[in-house]
C-alpha cells in the first residue's frame, strides 16, 4: 500500500464510542490518582513566571519582573494564575489498578468546553508543583449536530512542595466522535476573518488605551455595583500566538508533542495521537491548532485556539483590574464558541455584587470574550478578594482539609518511593 492510499485508508476509518469507554469513565468519578506526567516545566522560576505570562500577552511586573514584587504584599514575583497548565512535576507513586485507569476513547475528538478554578494560595520562585487528578463528573449526550457526545468533568489539584494546595481546578470537556462533525457541515457558514488597515488601527486603539491597576490599590469599599471593567483586546489571533503560548510554557502533556527520535518514541506510545497529514506523515491530532488544512478536513472553517489560552485572557482581564494587592478568589469560564486564526476579541464586564464572607471581602464580576462577529465565546463569572479600607490586606481562603490531607499522603508516598528507588530497592 503505497503512504498515500494508507493515508487515505486511515482518514476515512471512524472512530466510534466503546461503550466499555463510557461505562469505565462513569467507574472512576471521585477515584484521585498521583499526577505522574510533567509538564513543560516543574519547578517556578523568575524566567518561567515571565515567558509564561508573556505567552499569552501579560507584561504585568508583579508577574515578569522578579525585582518589582519585593515591594508588594507578597514581598517577591508570584507566577501568573494559569501557572498550573505549564508548571507541574511527575510524582511518583504506586501503579494505578487496571479497572482505575482512564479509557482510552480512542480517535475521540476533545474540546475544552470550560472550567472552574479556585485558588488559594500564590506560587513562588522555587516552588515544585505536584498534582493529582480524577473524573468529578461524567454525562452522556446525544445531539442533532455532533452525534453521541460524553461531558467529562476533571478536576486537578495542584499542591506544592509542602503538600499545599495552590488552587483546584475543574476542566469539562467534550467528546464526540470525529467524523460526525465533518458529516454534518455545521460550520460551512463562517467565514474567515480578514482585516483592512483601519480595522488593525482601531484594534490598536484598544490596546493603546489598556492600564493596570498596579500598585495603586483598589478597595472594596470604592468599587460600586454595576461599574464597568476596562476594555482588553486580544488578537486577531495568529498560528504565531499559538508558537508563543507553547514556548511559554503550555506543554501540552501528557501527549507532549515533539520531534525528531522523540516524534518516533511518542507514536510508539500514543500511536492514535497521530493522524497521517496529506503527506502521509504522521502529525499529532492536535495541529488543529494551527493546522488549516486538518482542521477543514474535519469539518472545520480553520485552525482554532486553545480553552486555556482564553482561559489566561480572562484572568489577565481580573488581575489588571483588581491591582497588585487583589487576589482571584475563583473564576468560572465556558468556551460557546470556537476562536479561529484571525478572530479578534475584546473583553468587557461589570460588577454585579460586593459582600464580606468571614474576612474576605468579596466582589462579584461578570465578563467575557465577544469576537469581531459579535458572539460572545467564553462568557465567564468571577469573585475577587480586595483589600478593605477598614480590614486591611485582602485575605485569601483555605482549601479543603480533606483534599490537603490526600496531597500529604501523596508526597509522603513519593518520598517512600524515591527513597527506596534511591536505594535500589525498586
Amino acid at each position: 500500500m503505497s503512504t498515500e492510499t494508507a493515508a487515505k485508508a486511515d482518514a476515512e476509518e471512524i472512530y466510534t464510542f466503546k461503550d466499555e469507554d463510557i461505562a469505565r469513565a462513569r467507574d472512576i468519578v471521585g477515584v484521585y490518582h498521583a499526577v505522574r506526567k510533567r509538564e513543560q516545566f516543574s519547578r517556578a522560576s523568575p524566567d518561567i513566571m515571565r515567558a509564561f505570562a508573556r505567552g499569552y500577552g501579560d507584561d504585568n511586573p508583579l508577574f515578569v519582573d522578579e525585582d518589582y514584587g519585593l515591594d508588594t504584599r507578597w514581598g517577591a514575583q508570584i507566577a501568573p494564575p494559569m501557572i498550573n497548565i505549564a508548571v507541574t512535576k511527575d510524582l511518583l507513586a504506586d501503579p494505578i489498578p487496571k479497572e482505575q485507569r482512564r479509557p482510552p476513547f480512542r480517535g475521540i475528538h476533545v474540546f475544552v468546553s470550560g472550567s472552574t478554578t479556585d485558588w488559594y494560595r500564590p506560587v513562588f520562585d522555587g516552588d515544585i508543583i505536584y498534582s493529582f487528578e480524577g473524573f468529578d463528573k461524567v454525562e452522556l449526550k446525544e445531539s442533532e449536530f455532533a452525534g453521541r457526545s460524553l461531558l467529562v468533568t476533571r478536576i486537578h489539584v495542584q499542591f506544592n512542595q509542602r503538600a499545599e494546595i495552590v488552587q483546584i481546578q475543574r476542566v469539562l470537556t467534550i467528546h464526540t466522535e470525529r467524523h460526525e462533525s465533518k458529516k454534518r457541515k455545521k460550520y460551512d457558514t463562517i467565514e474567515r476573518a480578514t482585516y483592512t488597515p483601519e480595522e488593525i488601527a482601531a484594534i490598536d486603539e484598544i490596546y493603546a488605551a489598556e492600564q493596570r491597576r498596579g500598585a495603586e490599590p483598589r478597595y472594596w469599599e470604592d468599587v460600586q455595583v454595576g461599574e464597568s471593567l476596562p476594555t482588553m483586546a486580544k488578537g486577531p489571533l495568529t498560528v504565531t500566538d499559538m508558537v508563543v503560548f507553547h514556548s511559554g510554557g503550555y506543554g501540552f502533556a501528557p501527549y507532549t508533542p515533539c520531534t525528531g527520535r522523540l516524534w518516533h518514541q511518542n507514536r510508539q506510545r500514543i500511536g492514535a495521537f497521530y493522524i497521517p497529514n496529506e503527506q502521509g506523515v504522521p502529525d499529532v491530532a492536535q495541529r488543529i491548532h494551527w493546522d488549516a488544512e486538518y482542521a477543514r478536513s474535519i469539518g472545520l472553517p480553520a485552525s482554532y485556539d486553545y480553552g486555556m489560552m482564553r482561559d489566561c485572557w480572562l484572568t489577565h482581564v481580573l488581575t489588571d483590574w483588581i491591582g497588585d494587592d487583589g487576589w482571584i478568589d475563583s473564576m468560572s469560564s465556558q468556551m460557546r464558541r470556537f476562536n479561529y486564526l484571525g478572530d479578534t476579541h475584546t473583553f468587557t464586564g461589570e460588577v454585579v455584587g460586593k459582600r464580606v464572607e468571614d474576612t474576605r471581602h468579596l466582589v462579584d464580576i461578570e465578563f467575557r470574550g465577544t469576537s469581531q462577529r459579535d458572539e460572545v465565546t467564553c462568557p465567564a463569572t468571577a469573585t475577587v478578594s480586595l483589600p478593605s479600607r477598614e480590614a486591611g490586606l485582602a485575605t485569601l481562603r483555605k482549601p479543603p482539609a480533606e483534599l490537603e490531607a490526600i496531597a500529604a499522603q501523596m508526597i509522603k508516598r513519593h518520598g517512600e518511593l524515591r527513597a527506596a528507588k534511591r536505594a535500589g530497592q525498586v
